[in-house]
């Protein structure tokens, strides 16, 4: 089976039953499992729990039983783990905190026993932790209120568990559940021989509450205060939205947003660097009430708020590695802002199209088109319901301090309905000059594969440095110039000449495979899926890659 080199294993919603077999744990290649909402028994086989390639093991409503083995610790890519409502038991073993990439921890509705792991407090990404309904005892690690990106905590329906620090301690979690067991577990948490001062402690508790409180009274004060004070200069906040943990108020936003700290300015508004005091950085994108004309952009909203709430709607639920984050947004009445995880190195349009490209090697510019393709195919299969980008550009591939590369710019996606096969007409051109499919600007019919299409040109910009509004291409297109160079005067009058020549031949397959994505015909376009996987297969092919905890990057 291990030949197979299949990579999704489906079977959700299905009356299924039996056991897992065995043999699938062979299966090195899966990426994703969901056998949710079925019949399915027995102990899941050990390898099956560390398969190394998988970010999505979906084990949800079954009647798995036996223990989660301690092999989890090789699911090095996993990223959302549900193995809810089933019959598991033992203890979660600790190896689960060497899953650096974990975002979603489900496991409530089960039988697990003993001590939640210390080693949880490794898991730096998480978000989400469910653990309700289980029968385990001992105290919650100290430390886990302090889990940068966790928003929801849940230890409900259980009586074996005991809190040893105040609750206020989390109060920055969006939602906590910890009923059923504080009340009743003070016995447990505390010795015999130190009962005699819990009395003292509560006593001091009590003040100390009161003094909270008593800030908290004034706090508010002043922020109505200021509040008021804004409100009188035009920039109240009306609105405020927050999708993640977050440790900055709104006030520290606006009062940043000054001409000094403007960092891009487009069709739709400015964007802003912002330095917080607790010393992190974001982007701030303010949209203008009234879009701007821009010449190389296409995309036509109503007003700022088709863009923002279009933006909102999908960023604020996708948890994507390569997908820009969105920590919240807010409209201060006059504006509408989005605050988004900064990118230091801009974009790759910025980068490629300017004296800073010799900082692109090809092993960089490889990276950065596998992490965009991985990104634009989590929304295109993996994302529920599906969604278009329909403005996939250079511009709106940003980059990390690392040059990892993240889709950004929701403003004109489009969400796939299920009617018509995931075609929709639309009303409007979105997209942007040079990367539009040729079928798109006269059809208006949406689906994947003008997404595909514009993904090759960003492809083919990579791997021949020049610009899809280049003038030398007149009306012709950057694939057109491609693909008319290549006949007339052969490959090496196509590739950047600041790429090593070590790179050609591997540059050469890519190029193909951007020529493949640009095909004039959507339904020769491959999709996103088809891309991620034959952009892996030339990973291992190039020098120049390395490939540590499932993740290549350029050697150095």
């Amino acid at each position: 089976m291990s030949e197979w080199g299949f990579e999704e294993l489906v079977l959700l919603n299905n009356a299924f039953s039996g056991p897992i077999p065995a043999n699938l744990a062979k299966c090195r290649t899966l990426r994703r499992v969901r056998l949710s909402s079925n019949r399915l028994y027995g102990e899941v086989p050990a390898e099956f729990w560390g398969l190394p390639q998988v970010y999505l093991l979906d084990l949800y409503g079954n009647a798995f039983s036996g223990n989660i083995s301690h092999l989890i610790y090789g699911a090095r890519n996993l990223s959302t783990l549900k193995i809810s409502k089933n019959k598991f038991s033992g203890s979660i073993p600790s190896e689960v905190g060497s899953l650096h990439t974990l975002v979603e921890f489900w496991a409530d509705g089960n039988e697990l026993s003993g001590e939640i792991p210390t080693a949880i407090l490794n898991l730096g990404q998480l978000e989400i932790l469910d653990l309700s309904n289980n029968d385990l005892s001992g105290g919650i690690p100290m430390g886990i209120q302090s889990m940068k990106q966790l928003n929801e905590l849940n230890f409900g329906q259980q009586q074996g568990i005991y809190l040893l620090y105040s609750l206020m301690e989390f109060i920055e979690i969006a939602f906590l559940e910890i009923q059923d067991y504080v009340s009743v577990t003070l016995d447990h948490a505390i010795g015999e021989q130190e009962k005699s001062l819990v009395f003292s402690w509560v006593l001091k508790s009590v003040f100390v509450i009161a003094g909270v409180v008593f800030l908290v009274g004034v706090v508010w004060f002043l922020l109505k205060y200021k509040r008021l004070k804004k409100m009188k200069k035009g920039v109240a906040i009306t609105k405020w939205t927050s999708f993640h943990k977050l440790g900055f108020s709104e006030f520290e936003i606006s009062d940043c947003l000054k001409e000094a700290n403007v960092i891009g300015k487009g069709a739709s508004g400015k964007v802003y660097k912002v330095v917080l005091s607790n010393g992190e950085t974001v982007a701030v994108k303010k949209l203008h009430e009234r879009p701007q004309k821009d010449e190389n952009n296409f995309k036509s909203v109503d007003s700022d708020t088709g863009e923002y709430e279009v933006e909102v709607e999908t960023l604020g639920k996708i948890r994507h590695k390569n997908i820009v984050r969105l920590w919240c947004c807010c409209n201060t009445g006059n504006h509408k802002l989005l605050v988004y995880e900064y990118m230091p190195n801009g974009s790759l349009g910025d980068l490629l199209h300017s004296n800073k490209s010799k900082l692109l090697d090809w092993p960089t510019r490889f990276k950065i088109a596998l992490d965009a393709a991985e990104g634009l195919s989590y929304l295109h299969h993996d994302s529920v319901p599906p969604i278009v980008h329909r403005d996939v550009k250079s511009n709106n591939i940003l980059l990390d301090e690392d040059f990892g590369a993240k889709i950004s710019d929701f403003g004109v996606a489009k969400v796939v309905k299920a009617v018509n096969k995931g075609i929709e007409s639309m009303s409007v051109i979105a997209g942007s000059c040079g990367y539009i499919a040729p079928e798109y600007a006269y059809t208006l019919r949406v689906n994947e594969k003008s997404d595909i299409y514009s993904f090759g040109i960003v492809i083919l910009e990579l791997v021949t440095g020049k610009s899809p509004i280049d003038p030398e291409f007149r009306e012709k297109g950057l694939a057109t110039w491609v693909c008319t160079t290549l006949d007339r005067k052969g490959v090496d009058h196509v590739l950047d000449p600041e790429l090593d020549s070590r790179f050609k031949e591997h540059a050469c397959k890519v190029l193909d495979i951007g020529l493949l994505c640009t095909s004039s015909l959507p339904i020769n376009r491959p999709s996103m899926r088809r891309v991620v996987n034959m952009l892996q297969e030339l990973s291992v092919t190039m020098p120049g890659l390395q490939e540590k905890d499932g993740k290549i990057f350029p050697s150095l």
